[in-house]
């Protein structure tokens, strides 16, 4: 972690009006707080450092003394900046509704604009890949490749067998036209990191609606929802919220289906007022849905299912339905912590490893001893996938367990896989 506040001077926001400009009419969203400390006890930097500058309360602090003068600038507020994951549990926890998230994600860029922060090229590169899906789907081609063989070479990567070449946008219109559904029609945001390296699970999420009688449409021309360049301070999110909302507003459906909770929240920005954004575990809850039936074999796995921050806190959904996590035919229960974050917060895991490793480590210590025989760890974020896969690769979980989206457990092809 971080050391203590320095009070050393540096570079900052130029103003509050500046900084945070605010869609609240006359309400400065730097003086929302109220100062109660409720986010302290949910704020997963403050819970290991024990440092109140790194905390929800003490960043909004820090964020308004520089703007108004107060404080000199100073390179630990972009510091502490850095270090917060972005879960939005203290939104969750706040009585005052300060829309923390918003501050964070204005604050992020102004230190960008203004060089307090550096982001590595590496990062920028991957930024500006996922702006370009047909590039990225090209330049991850070596990794999908590797997947279907089980060569996995990094510790974020779980196996899988996704299309080389065949699109989830081909797919669909396969499919649809094969079974013809004729209930209620939606859109699939296919999202570019999942169509890029994890396509199964698109594959596995147009299967679960279809089998459920939805009929479900893929724009081939929606591109990256902006999730990348908004946790990075880049620039380019507006543009990219714009397209996608000139792409997704004018088709006839009830709603554009997410199967990543931290794409669909980035996603309901653009299309705010537009179309509706749902998380498609919670839009199938809304249906009779077609059931499971799990082996002998299924009886002693044991799934344990953990809740992506973007969901709860940031979607503000209650979790994911219990008649899909009854669908599936397991047997089933929350993590431990469900509710808290797990450390990966978009690209977090990559720029604070350490800390990202020790909230991780937290969570994670369950599975050392957890009941079943196979464990099952499934959630409804890639990412947050990816970050509990590198739970087993890093040594944090020393017994196997498998890392699934709560989508692949409904998917009437791995069923008949199982059987």
């Amino acid at each position: 972690m971080t050391a203590p506040h320095s009070g050393s001077p540096s570079p900052v926001l130029p103003s509050a009006s500046k900084a945070c400009p605010s869609p609240h009419g006359e309400r400065d969203l730097l003086t929302s707080c109220v100062h109660c400390g409720f986010c302290l006890e949910v704020c997963p930097t403050y819970q290991l450092s024990g440092d109140e500058n790194n905390s929800p309360r003490g960043r909004l602090r820090l964020w308004r003394e520089e703007a108004e003068g107060r404080l000199e600038l100073d390179p630990w507020t972009a510091t502490y900046t850095q270090d917060c994951v972005g879960c939005l549990a203290c939104e969750s926890a706040c009585p005052a509704n300060v829309p923390y998230g918003e501050i964070l994600e204005q604050t992020r860029h102004a230190h960008v604009a203004a060089g307090r922060t550096r982001t590595p090229l590496k990062l920028r590169l991957a930024a500006a890949l996922a702006a370009r899906p047909w590039l990225f789907n090209l330049a991850m081609f070596p990794m999908r490749l590797l997947r279907r063989w089980g060569v996995l070479p990094h510790r974020f990567l779980f196996s899988g067998r996704p299309a080389l070449t065949q699109s989830t946008a081909s797919y669909a219109e396969q499919l649809m036209q094969q079974h013809r559904p004729t209930g209620p029609r939606v859109a699939l945001l296919t999202g570019c990191l999942m169509e890029a390296m994890f396509r199964e699970i698109n594959f596995a999420t147009v299967r679960v609606l279809i089998e459920n009688n939805v009929q479900i449409v893929v724009p081939r021309e929606q591109g990256c929802c902006g999730a990348m360049q908004e946790h990075l301070g880049l620039d380019g999110v507006d543009q990219l919220r714009e397209h996608n909302r000139n792409t997704f507003k004018s088709l006839d459906v009830e709603a554009v289906v997410c199967n990543s909770s931290g794409c669909g929240l980035a996603l309901s920005k653009a299309l705010r007022d537009n179309v509706p954004v749902r998380d498609v575990l919670d839009f199938l809850g809304g249906l009779n849905l077609v059931r499971r039936e799990r082996n002998a074999a299924a009886e002693t796995t044991r799934v344990y299912v953990d809740l992506p921050c973007h969901l709860v806190h940031g979607q503000k959904l209650a979790g994911i339905p219990k008649s899909v996590l009854d669908a599936t035919g397991y047997h089933w229960e929350l993590a431990p912590q469900a509710r808290d974050c797990c450390g990966s917060g978009g690209v977090y895991n990559l720029q604070q490893p350490e800390n990202a490793r020790e909230i991780l480590a937290r969570k994670s210590a369950f599975l050392n001893d957890a009941a079943g025989a196979p464990v099952i760890l499934a959630t409804s974020n890639h990412v947050c996938m990816m970050q509990w896969n590198s739970a087993k690769a890093s040594g944090l979980v020393k017994r196997p367990y498998t890392v699934r989206h709560v989508i692949q457990l409904l998917d009437p092809e791995q069923s008949e896989q199982e059987r």
